[in-house]
């Protein structure tokens, strides 16, 4: 049995001010749910069932349109007691995997110190900017999870985070799933794919709507797991990335002759078939199947 990680943080949030846009939110009662690391054997995959691919294509990129992506994997966090390992292997593969599988146009990967909360809510507001109606966007992030209560634009009574640097990189930072709905809220784009290897990634299911698609490689409740068996890789994205799209073994449905034919929907469902101990999910609001 594998038992979930957590590290009640006791490093002081930043108290930010009234209007202060640049600072994190106020939180409070936050919980740190480190993912798990493992050693072992190599993992077998091949095994898939269909639970969110429809087996028909929606609607393709508009003629024109464009595909960008940011990607984010974090290894290296404040101290030593909550560094991972394999995070910004999964980040560099999901960057490969963008740009030469699916052929996208520009790919920001951000990784470990770099990773911090101002810079990477500057990359999501400047890209805001920069796409049309007519774009793709991919957002990914490997790393630990966090819930608490937070100031962050809605009124749950528990919030769920992604956990960044901060941008002294003198501790950490959260940037809780209202400020992403808030964040992408100002894209002329719904053609958004968000994917989430941490845990507790399930509280992100905030982010569909119309035209989005999100996959978390966890429940609300529940932890993500990486290791050397899954190739130095997060678990969900070594199926849903490595095996999945790369190399096509989620290819269920035979959508376009070629190669790279692997929808959202058919990597979700074979990495949710062959994730062991932990539960991926997804929030579809995409029509049929997303071929990113």
């Amino acid at each position: 049995m594998v038992m979930m990680a957590v590290l009640l943080t006791s490093m002081p949030v930043y108290a930010a001010a009234p209007g202060d846009n640049n600072k994190p939110v106020n939180a409070t009662n936050i919980e740190i749910v480190k993912k798990v690391t493992l050693k072992g054997p190599a993992a077998k995959g091949g095994k898939t069932a269909a639970f969110a691919a429809a087996g028909t294509l929606g609607d393709p990129l508009p003629s024109g349109g464009k595909k960008y992506a940011i990607v984010i994997g974090i290894n290296d966090y404040y101290g030593d007691s909550s560094d991972l390992q394999y995070c910004v292997n999964d980040a560099n593969l999901v960057a490969s995997v963008l740009t030469n599988t699916y052929h996208f146009d520009t790919v920001d990967t951000v990784t470990d110190k770099s990773a911090t909360y101002g810079g990477i809510k500057g990359k999501i507001l400047a890209l805001a900017a920069q796409v049309s109606v007519k774009d793709e966007v991919v957002f990914f992030f490997s790393g630990h999870g966090a819930k608490g209560k937070a100031a962050d634009y809605d009124n749950n009574n528990i919030d769920q985070s992604i956990v960044v640097n901060n941008d002294a990189n003198t501790g950490f930072a959260f940037i809780w799933d209202g400020e992403l709905v808030k964040w992408f809220s100002g894209y002329p784009t719904n053609r958004i794919i968000f994917v989430f290897d941490s845990c507790l990634a399930g509280g992100m299911a905030v982010l569909r709507t119309d035209g989005r698609v999100v996959c978390m490689g966890s429940t609300i409740n529940s932890m993500s797991l990486e290791g050397s068996q899954w190739d130095d890789h997060g678990q969900f994205t070594y199926y849903f990335a490595k095996q999945g799209m790369e190399q096509g073994l989620a290819d269920t449905y035979d959508n376009l002759p070629r190669v790279s034919d692997v929808t959202v929907e058919e990597a979700f469902d074979y990495a949710s078939t062959n994730c062991k101990n932990q539960t991926p999910t997804i929030a579809d609001g995409f029509t049929n199947d997303l071929l990113p």
